[in-house]
């Protein structure tokens, strides 16, 4: 494998990595944002307020967009797989 087939497959694995997480990490920020909010207005400061609707965001985003994300990752791998099978008939 030359370095840049190396760098490659390291610059499409971060790619989809960051696709793949982007709506979970982009719905935790969200709600987060919208509970500070929510109790800066109230003064309500329980630590355990933020957790429960954060989960409840992200498990809708995992069900909702969980078999998008599993069919990239496993289209990712198996193109990954490939390649390295190419690389080695080389």
């Amino acid at each position: 494998m030359d370095q840049t087939a190396a760098v490659d497959m390291a610059r499409q694995g971060v790619e989809v990595g960051l696709t793949v997480l982007l709506p979970i990490l982009a719905t935790s920020l969200f709600i987060g944002v919208l509970v500070s909010v929510f109790q800066a207005l109230t003064q309500v400061q329980e630590m355990t307020l933020t957790f429960v609707p954060k989960l409840a965001g992200v498990a809708l985003v995992l069900t909702l967009l969980g078999n998008w994300m599993l069919t990239t990752v496993v289209a990712f791998m198996q193109h990954a797989f490939m390649r390295i099978g190419e690389l080695g008939h080389a």
